[in-house]
């Protein structure tokens, strides 16, 4: 044990891997216990750690955050021994990946207990052979050369210069987007295009992507270890300062990716529940996304130990008292039934609302549709509103109501609500679910699709589905097919027999017109209700969805 610690208190010179005196004092303490020895050195050339391993590995304890850089490499190097003829492993490799090494060394010991050979490796910037690391061949130790001072700060250098993200002071965010999916790839396509769609929106850059079709998720990592340490030497080399997974993690895998890779890793869900964050304006609008935010968080809340707990207080108390992470979950839970008692007042306050519409006999036109299918850019046309409608996925959160002209002269209720999309997440549909209710009090629903979207039919049967959900799938619906300005016509006329919809362009007011037709004879041919009244009926439009019975 002394001699371990006198290892610890020793200085390596910054431009050497190792001292001689210290390798041999390393290989003869390795030769007599029979077990490896790993030293972690900084680049003042402190050894920050003694670990003792067994004779076939050494395991590298956690290292400190502080001396890892957003996105450069962490500043110590590790150095340990070997007993037998292999020196760098795959495991050698895979930590320098993970941990972001400065470089990694495996000193082999020979028979008498003496250095024998020394083999080195080290990541590398983008090249152009798209190499994630050199590894030198070994060499015996008394012939290695290498400074590792200039080593260590052209490799940094490198990577800032062809790296652009890391010579950005703007201030912006950069990410590597993950893609895993266990169904087709054309399918994991569309997911990461609609993953950096919403990226974009949140003003976070892209610098690329990593996908795999997965057999079995892991269940700790969700891809394998190789397929992580490939993602994590490609955000390094990239300068990326967070992951995306284009899918929902448990706590426990959020929290094992966080520790493995040493940046920050994001969801699916969670990136939308910041999208909602950023762009929520109303006090209902707000609520919601808190909510939101909260019932997300309740399950992963990191475990704390007892060193933070808070002792009860009076007679009988007993025990090491309160968690902090027991205290945090109470005061979330609080929060949370806060929040849902003030929505309930906002419901019962929207409740109010409707009456008085109902006495004036307003019917109430609603748009759904998929996000950025251009719902808001068709209100706007329809009504002559400046209603934000911006490109860009969830640009409206809140319930917009404006008033909307028939060719009849007469006059409906257009309301805007937020998009959908697939695999929304639950705690925002339960937690929007009072901004959703409008649809519920709606005459008639107009369902605007992105004609030029790719996937069209796949993010029909996404509204569809979550129509159903909300209970919303005996409305009567009309179908719209918008941006068809930018298809041929042919193409329009095509999708218009097969869908059974109406091609518009809600950028083109002349397209306009046999909308408005459609949504009159909808609203003539639905059955009279308390709140709208029977007008003048008409022969029904082909592209109505009628009220439907069932699912």
């Amino acid at each position: 044990m002394t001699r371990l610690e006198r290892l610890s208190r020793r200085r390596v010179p910054v431009e050497a891997v190792i001292s001689a005196e210290l390798a041999r004092a390393c290989a003869e303490l390795s030769h007599e216990l029979w077990r490896q020895i790993g030293l972690v050195i900084n680049r003042r050339g402190v050894i920050e750690a003694v670990i003792v391993g067994t004779d076939r590995q050494v395991v590298i304890p956690p290292l400190a955050r502080s001396r890892s850089g957003p996105r450069l490499l962490r500043g110590v190097r590790f150095i340990h021994t070997r007993l037998d003829d292999r020196l760098l492993t795959k495991d050698d490799l895979t930590d320098m990946a993970l941990l972001r090494l400065d470089l990694i060394a495996a000193l082999g010991v020979g028979a008498r207990g003496e250095p024998a050979s020394l083999a080195l490796a080290h990541l590398l910037p983008p090249n152009p052979r798209g190499r994630a690391y050199e590894e030198w061949a070994p060499q015996s130790f008394q012939a290695f050369r290498c400074r590792c001072d200039h080593l260590v700060s052209s490799l940094e250098a490198e990577m800032t210069r062809v790296t652009p993200a890391l010579r950005r002071t703007d201030g912006a965010v950069s990410a590597l987007l993950v893609g895993c999916a266990e169904g087709r790839w054309a399918d994991q396509e569309e997911r990461l295009l609609e993953c950096r769609d919403l990226a974009a929106s949140r003003g976070i850059r892209v610098i690329g992507t990593v996908a795999q079709r997965l057999r079995r998720v892991n269940p700790r990592y969700v891809l394998g270890m190789g397929k992580m340490t490939e993602v994590s030497i490609q955000a390094l080399q990239g300068g990326a300062d967070l992951l995306i997974f284009d899918r929902d993690l448990t706590p426990t895998q959020l929290r094992a990716l966080s520790e493995l890779v040493e940046i920050n890793v994001i969801d699916r869900t969670q990136l939308i529940l910041d999208i909602f964050a950023a762009r929520a304006h109303s006090r209902a609008g707000k609520i919601q996304v808190e909510l939101a935010q909260l019932k997300y968080l309740l399950p992963r809340l990191s475990q704390s130990g007892t060193a933070f707990s808070r002792l009860g207080g009076g007679i009988g108390a007993r025990g090491p008292g309160e968690t902090k992470l027991e205290t945090d979950l109470r005061r979330v839970r609080k929060r949370i039934t806060h929040l849902e008692g003030k929505l309930r007042d906002v419901g019962r306050q929207r409740e109010q609302q409707r009456p008085r519409r109902r006495r004036h006999g307003i019917p109430v036109v609603s748009i759904v549709g998929y996000a950025n299918a251009g719902k808001s850019t068709l209100l706007n046309a329809l009504t002559g509103s400046c209603v934000s409608a911006r490109d860009q996925p969830f640009d409206t959160l809140d319930t917009v109501h404006r008033r909307c002209y028939l060719p009849s002269g007469r006059h409906v209720l257009l309301t805007d609500t937020v998009g959908f999309i697939r695999d929304l997440p639950r705690n925002l549909l339960e937690a929007f679910r009072t901004t959703l209710e409008d649809l519920r009090h709606a005459d008639l629903l107009v369902h605007v699709v992105d004609a030029t979207a790719s996937d069209s039919d796949q993010q029909i049967r996404t509204v569809e589905h979550l129509l159903h959900e909300l209970d919303l799938h005996r409305v009567a619906r009309v179908m719209v097919m918008n941006k068809c300005d930018r298809l041929r016509p042919a193409e329009a006329d095509a999708l218009e027999r097969r869908a059974r919809a109406l091609c518009v362009s809600a950028v083109r007011l002349d397209t306009l017109p046999p909308l408005r037709r459609a949504i009159a004879d909808a609203l003539d041919v639905r059955p009279p209700s308390a709140h709208a009244p029977a007008w003048n009926a008409v022969a029904a439009s082909p592209v109505v969805t009628p009220v439907c019975a069932g699912p």
